[in-house]
């Protein structure tokens, strides 16, 4: 599954998830962040991958992202209001989020925007189950 979202006047498609608050943990922020996006609770399975290069920030300038990356089950895949088509907004506008089912034999690293989502779907491609 991915995001496909609407921020700082740039569309863009990712995983779902985003930045973590202060005080909290990466599994708390995992679920919260799936309760704001896909508006499920979330079983965490496995630790995936973490961010092992440097990547600055677009949107953030002498910024740096870690991402932290986890398989997960949603509580209940029926109820998720999903999309078949990229950028199927609502209302387009900042923050706007949709997501959407890319089949594991459609999916490539150009079907996500950022350089650490596209290392991820490659490892998903080559078979790897995390570190």
């Amino acid at each position: 599954m991915v995001c496909d979202e609407y921020w700082f006047d740039t569309l863009m498609t990712k995983f779902p998830g985003g930045g973590m608050e202060y005080g909290e943990g990466t599994i708390d922020c995992l679920r919260r962040e799936c309760m704001e996006e896909l508006g499920q609770q979330v079983e965490v399975l496995s630790h995936f991958y973490t961010t092992d290069f440097f990547q600055a920030t677009r949107f953030i300038a002498d910024k740096q992202l870690i991402s932290i990356y986890y398989r997960i089950a949603l509580s209940d895949p029926a109820a998720l209001a999903v999309s078949d088509e990229a950028y199927d907004f609502y209302e387009k506008k900042e923050g706007a989020i949709r997501c959407r089912w890319i089949p594991m034999n459609d999916l490539n690293q150009d079907s996500v925007t950022f350089p650490i989502d596209r290392k991820v779907v490659a490892m998903l491609l080559e078979g790897k189950q995390g570190v």
